[in-house]
């Protein structure tokens, strides 16, 4: 039996917890805020609530698995996993609409061909074929198995297939996902939804690999589901299955630095002075806050190297408490596209020139009464995915920004500002004294192609016994990636480093 300390209690620190207890190691989580779940978190006001992390889950079998194999009740037991339909509402530019239904190929053709015409929908479902084969490259690689050392191949091969042009007599492969919309959507609207999924990740269309097509797909093929109470309601249930496991955790504990013995990792010390000795460290960590905490390169030659000062995307997050009930058939997500696409692309590539532009923006209206005071209101959650050098200090770029999210609203919520009770703005600031993210920058899941700076650091480093997990770590940012970066470092840790991935 290994004594393990894993820094962040995290979704994927949390599922590295739970699997590595179950193997028969003695675990003990140390948290320096005063709950669990890392970026997935409620804030609750006058009887409102409000998911102030992710508000959906896709892909939830990754979390399926992980109650299956740390213990005999299911997840469907411990929360209700709900499938939204529509999957998504869309407001374009122009002013057109549509829904998408949840996880029909042939429902979204249609949905697309009625609202925008002009085989739209053909269009779509025909980028749907060719982002599964991306998806089929590289899922195991980049979501169910350790980091390759030869990562390389990953970083240099373009997954997303070529496309043939009968006009031209010869392929295309489109390199960044942008081309993708002008190459084979050829509409702006198609162009703007196939964009939102990165953006919503903090990627710029522009530069993001056109193996980026993965994310809607991966939404298309495993559908988009809500926990009825919130997504904290997920993190509560991965940390009471921690508990039942017999993990420790100790709240308001922060880790000041690792400990080193004989040249692996032998522990952590925290703030204050109190010194634990372990087999193996896991560190729920950003990269910058990671190395603070060894004052040491932790990558080995040759391996992904996250630039830890690189700028980073943030998240700006309305919470609106409205007055009167939520209308019948009330979209759960309504995505409302920028005004101006191009504008908007070009002040996330400089966000220091120009005046601010309005963003795409997303709005969450679950349809669940656990979150109002009663059945004569309604709770709504606004955001957006924003450049980090905008200047979140300035109550001015805060202003600004709020407008522009409200303003967006109200293409999602009938009547908004006469309903509006009161709005709840989270900053940057406030995920960062969270989670301790610098800025409170959100990770991107991996991506492959791209010169491979869309991969993220191996779960394993360059000092023996110190594992990364969760979302600054191999396979990046994400409920599911979280999750699987969980499985990932306890296979490492029980297995040894021939450790290959659940088969």
């Amino acid at each position: 039996m290994a004594r393990i300390a894993v820094i962040g209690a995290g979704m994927g620190a949390m599922a590295a917890a739970a699997r590595l207890a179950v193997a028969g190691h003695r675990v003990a989580v140390y948290e320096r805020t005063e709950t669990y779940g890392g970026a997935v978190r409620r804030f609750e006001r006058d009887g409102f609530s409000f998911d102030t992390g992710p508000g959906l889950l896709t892909v939830p079998a990754v979390y399926r698995d992980l109650f299956i194999k740390t213990g005999k009740e299911p997840l469907e037991d411990l929360v209700e996993l709900v499938q939204v339909d529509p999957s998504s509402r869309h407001v374009f530019a122009d002013g057109t609409e549509v829904s998408l239904p949840n996880a029909s190929r042939a429902g979204v053709v249609t949905a697309l061909d009625e609202a925008l015409g002009g085989g739209a929908g053909q269009r779509w479902g025909d980028f749907l074929i060719r982002a599964r084969e991306a998806w089929d490259r590289t899922r195991r690689p980049l979501l169910e198995e350790p980091l390759w050392p030869n990562w390389s191949v990953l970083a240099e091969q373009e997954p997303y297939p070529a496309v043939p042009h009968k006009k031209l007599l010869r392929t295309r492969r489109a390199s960044a996902l942008a081309e993708i919309g002008a190459w084979e959507l050829r509409d702006d609207r198609l162009t703007a939804l196939l964009e939102s999924h990165a953006l919503a990740y903090g990627l710029h269309p522009r530069s993001a690999p056109a193996g980026a097509a993965v994310l809607p797909y991966m939404e298309h093929a495993f559908g988009t589901w809500y926990v009825r109470g919130g997504i904290r309601e997920l993190a509560r249930a991965v940390y009471e299955r921690c508990l039942a496991r017999k993990v420790e955790f100790v709240f308001g504990a922060e880790v000041t630095r690792v400990l080193e013995k004989d040249g692996r990792a032998a522990g952590v010390e925290l703030a204050d002075g109190t010194v634990v000795d372990a087999d193996h460290v896991v560190a729920d960590v950003d990269p910058a806050g990671l190395r603070a905490l060894t004052d040491r390169p932790l990558d080995r030659d040759g391996d992904v190297r996250a630039d830890p000062e690189s700028p980073r995307p943030v998240r700006l997050t309305l919470l609106l408490a409205l007055r009167g009930p939520r209308e019948a058939g009330a979209a759960h997500r309504t995505v409302v596209h920028a005004p101006d696409r191009e504008a908007e692309l070009d002040f996330l590539a400089s966000p220091g020139g120009d005046e601010p532009r309005c963003p795409t923006v997303t709005v969450l209206r679950p349809d669940d009464p656990a979150l109002w005071p009663d059945g004569e209101h309604e709770s709504a959650v606004v955001s957006a995915v924003l450049s980090s050098e905008a200047g979140w200090g300035e109550e001015s770029t805060v202003g600004r920004y709020t407008d522009f999210l409200l303003k967006a609203a109200e293409s999602a919520v009938p009547g908004l500002r006469e309903r509006l009770l009161w709005h709840e703005v989270r900053t940057p600031g406030d995920t960062e004294g969270e989670t301790g993210a610098r800025s409170g920058a959100a990770p991107a899941p991996s991506l492959a192609a791209g010169g491979g700076r869309f991969l993220h650091p191996a779960n394993t480093t360059r000092l023996p016994g110190l594992y990364r997990v969760g979302g600054w770590s191999h396979p990046g940012g994400g409920l599911p990636h979280a999750g699987m970066s969980g499985a990932l470092v306890a296979g490492l840790i029980v297995e040894g480093p021939q450790f290959r991935g659940s088969q």
